[in-house]
């Protein structure tokens, strides 16, 4: 499998573009703990959103895709209008339909937003916004930085 180093700077320059296609006003943002969570502290920045949440969920091992999607870490969400969820990448979709399946069924008042960096065609799931294709594995700087 070939592996992509995705660098911070790239990561500025796409989150910049993925701030120009959101088109619609939200009250909070829920990372997907762990990839959206550098996208959703930024994004809170730059949308001085102080209602910047995490939800947890675990779909691989290292490379490898587990045959489920565990969820966990779920907010409390009830007051809020809507919320743009974001990770860094949309792959088979699994996570963020398991994710959107949960809050659906508990915040049914809620409107959920999507947003990631990376979109399969190939993911069950299309998410809101997204700025490009992966073409290949990627190796986001967050995950291996510190282990160089």
């Amino acid at each position: 499998m070939q592996k992509i180093y995705y660098p911070y700077e790239e990561f500025k320059d796409d989150l910049q573009t993925l701030t120009q296609k959101i088109d619609q006003p939200f009250h909070a943002i829920l990372g997907i703990a762990r990839g959206g969570l550098s996208m959703a502290q930024m994004l809170g920045e730059f949308y001085d959103v102080r209602e910047v949440y995490a939800i947890n969920t675990i779909g691989y091992n290292d490379t490898q895709k587990k045959a489920t999607v565990e969820v966990f870490n779920i907010p409390d969400l009830a007051s809020i209008k809507s919320v743009l969820i974001v990770d860094d990448i949309v792959d088979s979709g699994d996570t963020l339909a398991k994710v959107l399946a949960i809050l659906n069924s508990r915040y049914s008042d809620t409107t959920f937003y999507t947003a990631s960096l990376f979109y399969k065609k190939t993911a069950k799931i299309t998410p809101t916004w997204y700025v490009k294709e992966p073409k290949g594995w990627i190796d986001f700087f967050w995950s291996v930085d510190l282990r160089n």
